[in-house]
């Protein structure tokens, strides 16, 4: 039996910031979000050239190593945004998140860095695959704070790590994936205003992958949207 995925994707620059500062791409086998950082118009330039660096593997054959030739256009990303770095100092200390997931056979390599998340539904559970590189992750791991207090929390946007032409610690790991598996991709401005069971319950209530990412972009707006939101959905499938 050979899967595929089909996503759609919808963004949003919400309803307090002027522009969009995340990017994403909606490929055969590979979907990635990622947030950039840095201000204008650096934050949108260093996700641009993320998600364009990534996008080359989507046209690569199938190597059946799916989460070392995300890591490698990773690195490649990196490289380029050190050098967008370099060749102008308003750029200094940009960078972008990223979440990504590629299709090889029956499995996806899940690779992220920073707090855009991956999620999954399988038979009506909402898992998150994901783990966000942030200060309030940290102090939840700890078991200082709730997931729920994180939520709230002032500083909850503070990223421990990004994709940024410095070092950095991506997080991988390969997941095996079944026909009807539904997994979400989003950046931040869903996940920090839009609570677990409210995603769960849009991603079970909407099997139509347009109106559900649709209905995720418009809770966000509900709930004030002072950050872009981007979300993915996608659904594996027989071909």
């Amino acid at each position: 039996m050979t899967l595929v995925v089909r996503a759609v994707a919808a963004t949003d620059q919400g309803l307090v910031r002027s522009n969009n500062e995340d990017a994403v791409f909606v490929g055969n086998r590979l979907l990635v979000v990622a947030d950039g950082m840095g201000g204008l118009p650096a934050g949108e330039l260093a996700s641009d050239i993320l998600v364009r660096a990534l996008s080359v593997v989507d046209d690569m054959p199938d190597t059946g190593e799916p989460l070392q030739d995300l890591i490698a256009a990773l690195a490649t990303a990196n490289e380029r945004i050190e050098a967008a770095i370099a060749d102008d100092d308003a750029r200094d200390g940009m960078g972008t998140t990223v979440t990504a997931i590629l299709l090889s056979g029956n499995r996806v390599a899940a690779l992220n860095v920073g707090d855009s998340r991956c999620y999954r539904v399988r038979d009506g559970e909402l898992t998150q695959l994901t783990r966000d590189d942030t200060y309030v992750q940290a102090l939840v791991d700890q078991g200082v704070l709730t997931p729920d207090d994180a939520r709230r929390h002032p500083q909850r946007a503070l990223v421990t790590q990004a994709v940024q032409g410095g070092p950095y610690r991506p997080a991988g790991r390969l997941i095996p994936v079944q026909a009807g598996d539904r997994f979400l991709l989003c950046s931040d401005g869903l996940s920090d205003y839009v609570e677990d069971s409210v995603i769960a319950e849009t991603l079970r209530i909407n099997p139509d992958r347009k109106t559900a990412a649709a209905e995720l972009v418009r809770h966000t707006l509900e709930n004030g949207a002072p950050d872009n939101v981007t979300v993915i959905v996608a659904d594996v499938t027989e071909a």
